[in-house]
């Protein structure tokens, strides 16, 4: 089994705090999520977690003009400098205090940072790796109070600065004759935000009490207006006085505070954010309202444009909102929310394709797998989920919860179509289904007893009971034969659900089992306890076959209000979710640590330790804590000194003068990394935890390119096209598996005429078989020869059944990913396929209207140039005989001339 498992998505969370910045082109949005970052694909519908930290929570996004750099800053001020487009860290950088915006400026030369009371201008630094990326051009000061809001000019020349000092700032990036930095005040509560507009005529700035200032550039004494970086001079030449003045002073009549504002060139908008959840849209500088929505019932702590003004995007912090609003059709163009507390289970389906999680905020959530979106959210719980499970068919999904209930949803239709529930209120802690999606598991922690019901009938069909303590976990063995379940008395216990009569077999333990599962063959089990240990027993023999002892393996870090150090803390050393691999090789163990530790099962030894946190910014990453941190009211990091990530920020603003900002007896809540429960993906090539930060997932690395199998010195990229070329076509794939290119594969895979794929897939080796089904697999949802690929795979298995059927286990997950890609193939076939019938219906419905009107214009033609026809063909008539008999009578006359008698 292959190990090198690497991050590769972050779902369950969108935005926790920091600004949303969209992407030049205005197709993708960047959201701070902790300390990584996000970025939701808005026109592909794709959502990816850069792979990258920051050592706290990120504070500020800020990316280039161009798109190539992206600086991200945290709550202490480490900076990253990010080459954006290749996915890798340039450069560390400290910034020497919390920033609290940074700007880039549209030339991309500069960027400003604005830290505590004073803003900065750094050049911006190259693409490559510098030794000191970074220069300072110039530092300026003259604010009273932290700064909120950094803004540029179009020109680059000048920017802006708010502060909570009720002023705003205009600075210079380089001296400009005839300007000095200016101060532009009037507003009664600290300013939110202040723009340029786009012709630099005008400064709009608006303030946290809704008002809206527009200020004019103008000579001293002249009621003529002046665009702004354009100084005049006198007759004399010498620099003519100019004052901003404040031209028409707007209010948001809102019931709340403006907490977030940004501001569009492109279209010349304002928008407001308020603290209840409202935004509004108005036009500026008439300041005329678009239109005004409610969007959340916390307050929007960020705003964000893309370049063409077309699409909002806003951030709550409070409950992990991220929407993309489109105004103009007045539609959501995403819409995503994470679980407003922890995760606590997760699930995935038989093919891979989804993922269900269920948090303590009482939602089941489905997520798919590819993309990293929630698209439907179930809501019925009324209290925390705490266990979820797919069904066989991956139609079905069911979730246990705190409440009493276990409910079962419709993927199809997307609703809660069955409710189990027990004769007495008790809480569901653990949930299984049997393989065939008939009986339903669960058991509770009130009474110690596991409630059996019927899927299709939704009555209790039977109560187990014999256990002493609350159930902690249950799982049905692969076949349905058996249900194992552990407790908190210090024993696993399998039951004969089909038949009672059988003794119930007790597995004894010497500590607290926390949880228990089958390897997917269904002869062995394994069983964590409180003691940090992994036992594994024979499920037919009910004996036990060895154990690993994993209490240092898993030891995390040492806690803010620890004692103790990290090594001498009992706490947390023991693994609360385990999970077999898909052929069973491997074990994965998580639980209230910073590590998940996999494990070979049959020599017990650790293969690897994925730490899924780096943030400081929760409790248990550090392995030592500095001293200097601790004060007489307690630890530093869990003191509100500033008020910013609080809801309670108006407390720091009712200090005295001369005192401290902030309330010494506010503490902060530091949540702990920890790591709830880890299910491996069917397909074998990736899984998921449900940890503190949302749902992790890891996947294999596919990076690697020469990877030989069975090589020697005359295979070789030449030969391999030589033999196809002669047309050896059977010698030519299988040398080309042995020299492991992708490349070389996929020319000679393609090159092989379809007529002789049935021949080849005959005598195809058995022991390149598997090698064949992943790469067809991994091509086939980029490549448009499906048919050829159907052959393929259904050649290879008629001819070679037996083969996959005797290896079952170790082919099940390439059988299963290669069932996923062919379902979404078949999906999105089926809905072009839709897409054109009605298209065609459409033509064809269009067509005979045309010929039908063309019919009756061609009738009603006809009709008219019949009756004209006959007139003009009557008149003509008439005229031919007359000028028949004219010409008969000159005859006569001509005979009688002649001298010719008459009646002759």
């Amino acid at each position: 089994m292959k190990t090198d498992f690497k991050f590769s998505n972050l779902c369950g969370t969108v935005f926790r705090k920091g600004n949303l910045v969209f992407t030049p082109d205005g197709n993708s949005v960047l959201s701070p999520v902790g300390n990584r970052i996000t970025v939701f694909d808005l026109v592909n519908n794709k959502a990816e977690t850069l792979p990258l930290e920051n050592k706290r929570d990120i504070r500020r996004l800020a990316l280039s003009p161009n798109g190539n750099l992206l600086l991200s800053v945290d709550e202490l001020g480490q900076a990253l400098l990010i080459n954006f487009r290749k996915r890798t860290v340039l450069s560390y950088f400290k910034l020497k205090g919390k920033v609290r915006d940074i700007q880039f400026s549209p030339d991309g030369k500069y960027f400003a940072v604005g830290i505590g009371r004073s803003v900065e201008v750094w050049r911006s630094p190259g693409y490559s790796r510098e030794f000191a990326p970074f220069e300072l051009h110039h530092r300026h000061g003259g604010h009273y109070d932290d700064i909120t809001h950094i803004s540029w000019s179009p020109d680059s020349r000048f920017f802006l600065t708010s502060s909570k000092d009720m002023a705003t700032k205009i600075y210079s990036v380089d001296p400009v004759e005839g300007f000095r930095p200016t101060t532009l005040t009037g507003h009664r509560y600290a300013v939110v935000g202040a723009w340029f507009s786009k012709d630099m005529s005008a400064i709009y700035t608006v303030s946290s009490d809704g008002a809206v200032c527009v200020r004019r550039f103008r000579p001293h004494g002249v009621e003529e207006n002046l665009v702004f970086g354009e100084f005049p001079r006198d007759e004399e030449g010498n620099m003519v006085r100019t004052i901003w003045f404040t031209e028409e002073r707007h209010y948001a009549m809102q019931s709340a505070r403006v907490h977030s504002a940004a501001f569009s060139w492109a279209t010349g908008l304002l928008v407001l954010g308020f603290t209840n959840g409202v935004f509004g849209i108005w036009e500026m500088p008439s300041f005329n309202m678009v239109h005004s929505l409610s969007i959340s019932r916390a307050k929007i702590n960020t705003i964000a444009i893309n370049t063409t003004g077309e699409w909002l995007a806003f951030g709550s912090s409070k409950l992990g909102q991220l929407l993309v609003w489109e105004w103009q059709s007045e539609t959501y163009v995403l819409k995503q929310q994470g679980h407003f507390y922890d995760m606590a289970c997760v699930a995935y389906s038989g093919d891979g394709q989804y993922v269900a999680t269920g948090g303590d905020d009482a939602k089941l959530k489905i997520w798919n797998a590819l993309t990293g979106y929630c698209f439907i959210t179930f809501t019925e719980h009324t209290s925390a989920v705490t266990a979820v499970h797919f069904t066989k068919g991956s139609q079905v999904v069911l979730s246990a919860s705190l409440d009493g209930t276990v409910r079962a949803y419709d993927l199809v239709r997307y609703r809660n179509f069955r409710i189990f529930t027990s004769p007495t209120p008790v809480q569901f802690t653990s949930l299984a289904v049997d393989a065939s999606g008939e009986i339903v598991c669960a058991g509770c922690q009130d009474t110690f007893e596991i409630y059996m019901w019927s899927m299709q009938t939704g009555k209790l069909l039977d109560i187990l009971s014999g256990h002493e303590g609350p159930i902690s976990s249950l799982s049905f063995r692969p076949d349905g034969l058996s249900l194992a379940s552990s407790s908190w008395d210090r024993s696993v216990r399998l039951w004969d659900v089909f038949d009672r009569s059988k003794i119930i077999e007790r597995l004894d333990h010497n500590s607290e089992v926390l949880d228990v599962t089958f390897r997917p063959d269904g002869k062995e089990l394994s069983a964590s306890t409180l003691d940090g240990q992994i036992h594994f027993w024979d499920v037919l023999k009910a004996i036990p076959t060895g154990s690993i002892e994993g209490r240092r393996d898993i030891a995390g870090g040492r806690k803010v209000g620890d004692r103790m150090t990290a090594a001498n803390n009992s706490s947390g050393k023991c693994f609360n979710s385990l999970c077999y691999s898909a052929d069973g090789t491997a074990i994965l163990g998580g639980g209230n640590s910073k590590f998940v530790c996999l494990y070979d099962r049959r020599s017990g030894i650790l293969l690897r330790k994925f730490q899924v946190s780096k943030n400081q910014s929760l409790d248990g990453v550090q392995e030592k804590l500095n001293s200097k941190n601790m004060t007489e009211a307690g630890p530093t990091d869990l003191i509100d000194s500033d008020g910013i990530d609080s809801d309670t920020e108006k407390q720091a603003d009712r200090s005295l003068p001369g005192v401290k900002s902030g309330d010494k007896s506010n503490r902060l809540l530091k949540p702990e990394v920890r790591t709830r429960a880890i299910k491996f993906s069917p397909t074998g090539r990736q899984w998921a935890a449900a940890s503190t930060e949302g749902l992790l997932i890891y996947s294999l690395d596919e990076t690697l390119v020469f990877d030989p199998y069975e090589l020697d010195e005359d295979v070789t990229p030449d030969t391999i096209r030589g033999l196809a070329r002669k047309g050896e076509y059977l010698r030519a794939l299988v040398n080309a598996f042995r020299l492991n290119e992708k490349p070389v594969i996929r020319e000679v895979y393609e090159i092989i005429p379809p007529l002789d794929i049935a021949l080849l897939a005959k005598d195809f080796p058995e022991a390149y078989l598997e090698r064949l089904l992943k790469f067809i697999t991994s091509i086939m949802e980029s490549s448009q020869l499906l048919e050829f690929h159907l052959r393929w795979v259904s050649g290879l298995l008629s001819n070679h059944g037996t083969f996959v059927k005797t290896r079952s286990v170790t082919l099940q997950p390439v059988l299963r990913m290669l069932q996923r890609s062919i379902s979404r193939m078949h999906q999105d076939i089926g809905t072009v396929c839709d897409k054109n019938h009605y298209s065609l219906d459409y033509l064809l419905v269009q067509g005979k209207r045309i010929v039908e009107k063309n019919e009756n214009e061609e009738n009603a033609s006809a009709a008219d140039g019949v009756t004209m026809s006959n007139i003009f063909s009557g008149l003509s008539d008439d005229e031919d005989k007359n000028a028949d008999s004219d010409t008969i009578s000159d005859d006569a006359m001509e005979v009688d001339d002649a001298g010719v008698p008459a009646s002759a």
